[in-house]
């Protein structure tokens, strides 16, 4: 038999060899703590170095916004909305009701005095007249039978009397005949106010028939018409208005509600001038005709009506259109100027807050302009006159046409187009 052969297994890998090397030196604890104090003096002085920097490119520049003061006019003025109207517009009616019959006027229809416009069914009203003149009629025959009467009455008693006298008659005649003469007179008295009642009564009744003819009072333009043919006219409480009738479309006038702050202002003669919308590029020019003293209380805002009279001679105007007004108050012409913003300024050095824009003056305040002299605002005190809201005239100081004067000024930062670090 076969015997297995046992073999020994030879590593055939030799260990490797181990080399010892010599171990580094140590720093010594004297020289870290001197590199960490030298590193930290060093990140101190970046620091600071960053921090002057960023100080010194901090540093604000001025720039200041100047106006030449200038020689020119100042106006103050009130503006305020009012309605064109004609100067005189006439309400024509009726006194007596009835049916329009006839129409003889319409819009824009040239009219003059005494013209028919309309007229009402006189039928109603002619029937009355007759009447009234038959009733005239009648007293007046009345008159004329107790006159007859009374001729009778006057005739016997003057033959009673003759009797009387030789006592041909009794006493107690005489007297009826006395009585009679006396009705007779009386009754001639009663027929004779009878008559002129009759004749009051005819004399209305054709006023009334003389109503149903609608006339214009006066010369002028219809402007407008609120009746049609067939209409039935109720004139039994008040007067319904048939046609206006504007006297004289070349003369007009703007009525403007000026509030109760700006109407101490404005007095007859003050100038104006107008726009409507209908002609944005023209101005129209008149004068203040009128104040009127009663006021107009909306929503617990007080106004007055002041009427401006204005040439309409091209007929531009059209009664009810919207006018944009502007009443000259006061005015001053080829005076020193300045704009208001420029007593509003006061710089940062003044105690304005920063940006150079103070609170408004009041009237304790001394009134003062900064006029920039070698590249600095120099306070220049002055008297002021005139405002109008854009400009306010200078009466005296030390001011010149031509000085610049600081309206306002912008603060920025000298390096503020270079990027900062972050710290």
């Amino acid at each position: 038999m076969n015997q297995p052969i046992k073999s020994e297994s030879i590593n055939s890998e030799r260990p490797a060899a181990q080399v010892t090397l010599p171990a580094a030196p140590k720093p010594s604890p004297r020289r870290l703590t001197r590199g960490r104090i030298a590193a930290a003096a060093l990140a101190a002085v970046a620091i600071v170095g960053l921090v002057a920097w960023w100080l010194s490119s901090g540093g604000e520049t001025v720039r200041y916004t100047t106006v030449p003061a200038a020689r020119g006019d100042i106006t103050r003025a009130v503006t305020a909305t009012g309605t064109v109207n004609p100067v005189l517009t006439i309400i024509v009616g009726s006194y007596v009701s009835g049916v329009i019959q006839e129409i003889h006027c319409d819009y824009n229809t040239e009219v003059k005095t005494g013209q028919v416009c309309a007229k009402i069914d006189p039928r109603p009203y002619q029937s009355v007249v007759d009447q009234n003149r038959a009733n005239l009629a009648v007293a007046k025959a009345q008159l004329t039978k107790d006159q007859a009467n009374f001729d009778y009455a006057q005739i016997n008693y003057s033959r009673n009397a003759r009797l009387a006298q030789t006592n041909a008659i009794s006493k107690d005649t005489l007297d009826v005949a006395r009585n009679a003469l006396d009705q007779a007179r009386a009754q001639i008295g009663v027929d004779q106010a009878t008559i002129m009642q009759r004749q009051a009564q005819l004399e209305a009744a054709e006023v009334n028939l003389s109503y149903t003819d609608i006339v214009s009072p006066v010369n002028g333009t219809v402007v407008s018409r609120n009746v049609t043919v067939g209409q039935t006219v109720a004139a039994s409480f008040q007067t319904p208005t048939l046609f206006l009738i504007a006297t004289d479309l070349t003369q007009m006038q703007v009525d403007t509600n000026v509030s109760e702050s700006d109407i101490g202002g404005i007095k007859e003669g003050n100038r104006a001038t107008f726009t409507i919308d209908a002609f944005p590029k023209r101005t129209f020019r008149g004068q203040v005709a009128q104040v009127r003293q009663s006021p107009q209380t909306v929503q617990n805002v007080v106004t007055y009506d002041v009427v401006v009279g204005v040439d309409n001679k091209d007929l531009a105007l059209k009664p009810g259109m919207t006018a944009a007004t502007r009443i000259v108050v006061d005015q001053r012409r080829d005076v020193l100027r300045v704009p208001s913003q420029a007593l509003r300024y006061a710089p940062p050095s003044a105690g304005a807050p920063a940006g150079g824009a103070r609170r408004t003056r009041t009237a304790d305040t001394p009134a003062r302009v900064y006029v920039l002299r070698d590249g600095a605002p120099v306070a220049v005190p002055v008297t002021t006159g005139l405002d109008d809201d854009s400009y306010i005239e200078i009466v005296s100081g030390d001011l010149k046409a031509g000085d610049l004067v600081v309206t306002s000024e912008q603060r920025a930062a000298a390096n503020s187009a270079l990027p900062r670090p972050r710290l």
